[in-house]
């Protein structure tokens, strides 16, 4: 019985372990290159590009905003990317959106709820 509840532990802690080693949510974003164009879009509103600007592999950097972007996001000004999500702040690291990686995209909310997601722009030809 007691060979049983070690084998049982042994186990569980190797189950653990393995997933303590594995992918964890939000790594592409952590290891993503963002610099160049991107487009931000919200319901209602036409999409805006955006220029992230950074070393390649870089965890923040800088944004400039194309005109017409919705709701604040003419703001934007740099960006982070913390605890496997980017961050998009204003001059002053006043958040505007917090997005998560969704396959080649970034989706989530504006900090006034409207939901934005964030894909890298194709080059016109």
């Amino acid at each position: 019985m007691t060979r049983g509840r070690v084998a049982g532990g042994v186990l569980v802690a190797l189950m653990l372990a393995g997933c303590a080693g594995g992918p964890t949510p939000g790594a592409q974003a952590t290891n993503a290159d963002m610099t160049g164009w991107w487009m931000l879009s919200a319901p209602n509103a036409p999409p805006c590009g955006m220029e992230f600007d950074g070393a390649p592999g870089a965890r923040e950097g800088t944004i400039m905003p194309d005109g017409g972007c919705p709701g604040n996001f003419f703001m934007s000004r740099r960006w982070a990317l913390d605890q496997g999500a980017l961050v998009i702040n204003d001059r002053e690291s006043n958040p505007l959106a917090r997005l998560n990686s969704a396959g080649g995209r970034y989706e989530g909310q504006s900090t006034a709820g409207t939901p934005v997601t964030l894909a890298r722009a194709t080059p016109a030809g």
